[in-house]
């Protein structure tokens, strides 16, 4: 017989972050129309390997404006993609992934449209994305929530992996899909889509501002109480 042991306090302790993090920053909900197209995230996350969110989504709505259709865009040389994505900290190597990307989608599907993925459970869905040259687990996950699909799927960049390796909610090492596995549980049942991409964002947001990568400074973080790492800190 297996024991219930009731909820897992790291539940609470989103909840308590959540409300701490909208008390510091403000809300930072991503309007209707800021959803974008599914293949629209698709492309942004393959091209966006360190490189900044303001220079992704430029050269992702380039890409669409001048090719028109992202099957012109899979049809197009690499070469020529490189020139377009001159943005991008690593042009060469975000061509090169995408057209990889597009031409496996439409050769599985015969064009660039990712419509079948609605008519799957997100954990399904996000395994066939994940089966594409160049996507993982953030991408997958960011199509399912930050598109217009607006699934219930945590968005885990490198920020929201350091914090919450640093707060102990998920294992010290743990790689992007394993703090997806380890969350996704603990998330709020009561939280929307809307909300998972919104913590994503405040966390992103704290990762920039206080909780940066080699100095955090936990003195003034807002999530201390429920941080590992800064409550073994001094004030």
């Amino acid at each position: 017989m297996q024991l219930d042991l009731g909820p897992d306090p790291r539940t609470a302790a989103l909840r308590r972050m959540q409300a701490a993090l909208i008390a510091r920053f403000g809300r930072i909900v991503r309007p209707p129309e800021k959803r974008r197209a599914p293949e629209w995230v698709l492309v942004h996350g393959v091209i966006g390997a360190q490189t900044k969110t303001v220079a992704s989504n430029a050269s992702t709505d380039a890409l669409l404006a001048e090719y028109e259709s992202w099957d012109a865009v899979a049809a197009a040389g690499v070469a020529d993609l490189e020139a377009r994505l001159h943005r991008q900290t690593f042009p060469s190597v975000a061509a090169e992934r995408l057209k990889a990307c597009l031409n496996a989608i439409v050769a599985e599907r015969g064009s660039v449209a990712l419509r079948h993925l609605s008519n799957l459970p997100t954990g399904e869905a996000m395994a066939w994305l994940e089966r594409l040259p160049g996507v993982a687990r953030k991408n997958s996950a960011g199509v399912m929530n930050a598109s217009t699909f607006e699934r219930r799927a945590m968005v885990i960049d490198g920020h929201h992996r350091r914090i919450m390796q640093r707060m102990g909610m998920v294992p010290a090492k743990a790689d992007t899909a394993r703090t997806y596995d380890t969350l996704m549980p603990l998330v709020p049942k009561e939280w929307s889509a809307a909300d998972m991409d919104e913590h994503h964002l405040l966390l992103k947001k704290l990762g920039q501002t206080e909780c940066r990568p080699r100095a955090p400074r936990c003195g003034d973080c807002p999530v201390r109480a429920d941080c590992a790492t800064g409550t073994s800190r001094a004030p």
